[in-house]
């Protein structure tokens, strides 16, 4: 009995010993950059005060669950600030220590931001949708968990052609940012053989949207605005601007569906979506912050996730170490969409799929049944190895 005793006493002590060597703790920090912005079109789009910050705080709990058990604390600070104060503030995380940053950030300020980082800070994506930075501007220290436009932009394409509804009409914003959209979506047109029937211009006038005089407006201005378009099966709307394409649906001219920033929109995550344990994903998420999701809790706790992810699987938290996993062909991780999410190891972007709602419910999943590819279906979505000029992951 005695000898039972001390052989249990011996195996708890080598447990205690080895859970202390592999003590380590694991420091993040997400860096939100706000700009002035107009208010949304509807009052349920208003930012919450702790955008992003909500979906780090779940993703150190859930990394902490497994983490507890091997030792391992998540710990993640989160710090606000302005594109005039946004270098300062990065001192200061890196004053502290801190190698791994979330940042949500507009592209220019993205690449300032992990230029001035350097190579022994990792930098992961949460905000910024240019394709570019996934070409000819990728850094080899930034990891995209957010989806570029052009990887959005192929999964409304591929829905419209699946549903056989192949004559496009393109509606863009008369902002920049809503003609390199209305770009990934020719881009996406060529690609998977649709055809665009016609374009429009929706100029940006700078008046008032969420007035009544306003909404009357514009639900009077479009029908008039689309009328005569040559014959098509569907309008894409490619307004990042936020200007006019909610107003879209039941206004058009001739009865057509309308799908990208209105209508049908591709997104990351939404508050209805219920599938693949999803359901449970956002229950305790309410739970925790008392709301409902938005797009960016959802990209800040993925990043959150995979960091805890390498950071499990390697029993590592320096930066080369945790890089390196994440690029390799082991690293997949659970992402409530139906299959495992990863990198794609020349530029840093998250492979993963892209869900198509109409704001109630989960109405598709892109990649569609029959986009087929030689490494991963997923890779049918956004740039492809021969089709990026990255060179900083070679």
């Amino acid at each position: 009995m005695r000898m039972l005793l001390r052989l249990v006493l011996a195996l708890c002590l080598a447990a205690w010993w080895s859970g202390a060597a592999r003590a380590l703790d694991v420091r993040a920090a997400v860096l939100r950059v706000d700009y002035p912005t107009v208010l949304p079109i509807a009052r349920s789009d208003v930012r919450p005060e702790d955008l992003g910050f909500a979906g780090a705080a779940l993703g150190d709990e859930d990394n902490q669950t497994t983490g507890s058990f091997l030792g391992i604390t998540f710990a993640t600070s989160n710090v606000t600030a302005t594109p005039e104060t946004m270098m300062e503030a990065l001192d200061t995380i890196l004053s502290e220590g801190i190698r791994l940053i979330v940042v949500m950030a507009r592209a220019p300020d993205l690449l300032a931001i992990a230029d001035k980082a350097g190579p022994d800070v990792l930098i992961l994506n949460a905000e910024a949708r240019d394709t570019s930075l996934r070409d000819d501007q990728c850094r080899a220290n930034v990891l995209h968990i957010s989806p570029s436009q052009n990887m959005m932009a192929d999964a409304v394409i591929q829905f419209a052609m699946w549903k056989k509804w192949s004559r496009l009409f393109l509606i863009e914003g008369s902002n920049p940012a809503d003609t390199a959209l209305a770009d990934a979506y020719r881009k996406a047109a060529t690609k998977f053989g649709a055809k665009i029937v016609e374009t429009r211009v929706y100029e940006d006038t700078g008046g008032s949207r969420r007035t009544d005089t306003g909404h009357v407006l514009v639900q009077r201005q479009i029908p008039v605005f689309t009328q005569g378009a040559k014959e098509h099966d569907v309008v894409i709307a490619a307004d990042a601007s936020d200007v006019f394409g909610l107003y879209l649906p039941f206004n058009t001219w001739e009865p057509r569906p309308v799908m990208g920033s209105g209508g049908l929109r591709p997104v990351t995550f939404h508050p209805d979506h219920e599938a693949w344990g999803a359901t449970q994903f956002q229950r305790r998420f309410e739970e925790l912050t008392g709301r409902l999701i938005h797009e960016e809790d959802y990209d800040v706790w993925l990043a959150i996730r995979v960091i805890g992810e390498a950071a499990i699987r390697t029993g590592a938290a320096e930066v080369p170490t945790l890089r390196d996993y994440m690029l390799s062909d082991a690293f997949e991780l659970a992402a409530f969409k139906g299959r495992p999410v990863n990198f794609r190891s020349w530029n840093g972007q998250l492979r993963q799929p892209v869900i198509l709602t109409d704001s109630k419910l989960t109405i598709s999943v892109s990649p569609q049944d029959g986009y087929l590819h030689q490494r991963n279906t997923l890779d049918t979505l956004g740039l492809d190895q021969p089709e990026s000029a990255c060179e900083a992951f070679q």
